[in-house]
């Protein structure tokens, strides 16, 4: 599809991390490639699904999301099962799905690409009930360690995790039961990850050469205070050492059920979104993206 045969609907967090003239940006370049656009602005949390959905129903060709990881999140929530195309512009503080994926990190070239791109790459999503997240998953840390907007859109730092662990003591070591494809684990941990993306703001991986983003797979991992090991083997992860205890404490799989007792609270790409028991399972290939070639 040439540019100017295509029409893109930019959905714009104003509350994003980032400063700059979004509007002024898009106007000229779209103008430049002739394209067909309009924009929708965000005001509450939801809006974005809401804005992504309806654009898509409406026949636009490509749907964008300017803003961080939540944002992007419900973008994809809101285009799944339609025709649409998702596009990234990084308007956040981490953008690590745009990391992911290897979009560009700063808006003009973003814009550009929803123009020029022609290639499309089929990532995984995964389903908890209703929902769908799109980068990660976290059981174990309370919704009142969570203290501002720009540490969830850094959630790929795990900056409120580590700040939690550093500065108090009030995370609960307890039991997680989990299945995964059928197989029964129950292991000692205070937090749970669940990656579908694992690169965090600075590139780097957190579960190394473990993931992949269109692999069909989830990938879940345990830190426990108790066990310096889980950490060491995440250190050994990021910084992609072939050895024995980096892949120690990685399970993959297709479908989870994770269980805890008592509950827990449950993080989707970032933002709070219930309680334990859930049950996950990947969507393979399910969510087309706009990627440059």
């Amino acid at each position: 599809m040439s540019a100017s045969q295509k029409r893109i609907h930019v959905v714009i967090n104003p509350a994003a991390g980032k400063d700059e003239p979004i509007l002024n940006v898009i106007n000229d370049v779209f103008k430049q490639y002739n394209i067909k656009w309009s924009v929708s602005v965000t005001q509450d949390s939801g809006e974005a699904t809401e804005f992504a959905r309806a654009a898509a129903q409406d026949g636009f060709d490509i749907v964008a999301g300017y803003g961080g990881d939540g944002t992007q999140h419900e973008i994809a929530n809101g285009i799944l099962d339609t025709d649409a195309v998702m596009g990234v512009l990084p308007g956040g503080t981490g953008n690590n799905f745009s990391k992911e994926l290897g979009t560009p990190q700063t808006l003009l070239p973003a814009v550009e690409l929803l123009c020029t791109g022609n290639r499309v790459r089929n990532v995984d999503v995964v389903q908890m009930n209703e929902e769908c997240f799109i980068l990660r998953l976290l059981v174990g840390v309370e919704p009142e360690a969570e203290t501002t907007r720009e540490e969830k859109d850094m959630f790929g730092k795990l900056a409120y995790l580590w700040e939690t662990i550093r500065n108090t003591r009030d995370l609960q070591e307890l039991q997680y039961r989990i299945t995964i494809d059928g197989e029964y684990i129950e292991a000692p941990g205070m937090a749970l990850y669940v990656v579908n993306a694992a690169k965090n703001d600075t590139g780097i991986s957190f579960l190394g050469n473990f993931s992949s983003i269109d692999d069909g797979l989830l990938d879940a991992f345990i830190l426990n205070r108790n066990d310096i090991k889980t950490f060491t083997s995440l250190a050994d992860r990021m910084l992609n050492l072939d050895t024995q205890k980096a892949s120690d404490y990685v399970r993959h799989g297709k479908e989870m059920t994770i269980e805890t007792d008592p509950d827990q609270p449950v993080w989707m790409d970032g933002e709070y979104s219930g309680r334990t028991p859930i049950h996950l399972k990947v969507l393979p290939a399910a969510l087309p993206v706009v990627v440059p070639e």
